[in-house]
């Protein structure tokens, strides 16, 4: 694995964000330093993702700030050039991961098949996003996807909350669990953030719990 996912590993959770406003960027970003979650991934479903990134990074500099939802390229240049440190995707766009890894970024691709798995790994990639986790069968199915593909670490996200994400952190092929429990839309919205931070506080905690 790169140094980047060795860094996720050691953090465990990421927080996956959903940002309105730019305003609310470094309020999030400051409890999920002091909380123990120094990362997260924007997603840029939102017209505030691109300008959330740049004010993160800038920022927080000793935060690992990636973006989240990359769709086409145009979307990978501007998360890349306002400081993301990393790309994620819902599903494994060919075009799209072949232009993140040429930029030198890493690239977590979402895949929950087999086939989408050997598409991803002829670009040598040995970390890989599955999605939608639970729906799509949870760690059991990410258990049977591991066997055949040795070397091979998933990243999962999707219906992975507080009560279940210690079962997916136990497994060693996980390096990181993408997780929006903590950071929620709505407590964002209504400027939440001591709440924000408890939570986030319990998630490092259990990822301390497990993995020490």
């Amino acid at each position: 694995m790169t140094e980047m996912m060795n860094q996720l590993k050691s953090i465990g959770i990421i927080p996956v964000v959903v940002l309105n406003n730019a305003d609310d960027a470094l309020p999030l970003a400051e409890r999920l330093v002091k909380g123990g979650l120094p990362c997260a991934e924007v997603t840029f479903r939102t017209d505030a993702a691109e300008e959330s990134i740049r004010r993160i990074a800038k920022a927080f500099p000793e935060m690992i700030v990636g973006a989240g939802t990359v769709l086409t390229c145009e979307q990978a240049d501007r998360a890349i050039d306002a400081g993301a440190k990393f790309v994620v995707s819902p599903g494994f766009n060919p075009k799209v991961t072949e232009y993140v890894l040429k930029k030198g970024v890493p690239m977590t691709p979402g895949v929950c098949t087999p086939t989408e798995i050997e598409a991803a790994l002829q670009f040598g990639l040995d970390v890989l996003k599955f999605f939608p986790a639970e729906p799509s069968g949870g760690l059991k199915m990410i258990k049977a996807l591991a066997a055949p593909y040795v070397g091979l670490n998933f990243m999962p996200t999707g219906g992975i909350n507080a009560d279940n994400v210690r079962d997916y952190l136990k497994y060693d092929r996980i390096v990181a669990c993408g997780g929006s429990w903590m950071v929620s839309g709505a407590l964002v919205k209504e400027g939440k953030f001591d709440e924000i931070e408890k939570m986030v506080r319990e998630a490092a905690a259990i990822v301390k719990e497990i993995r020490g």
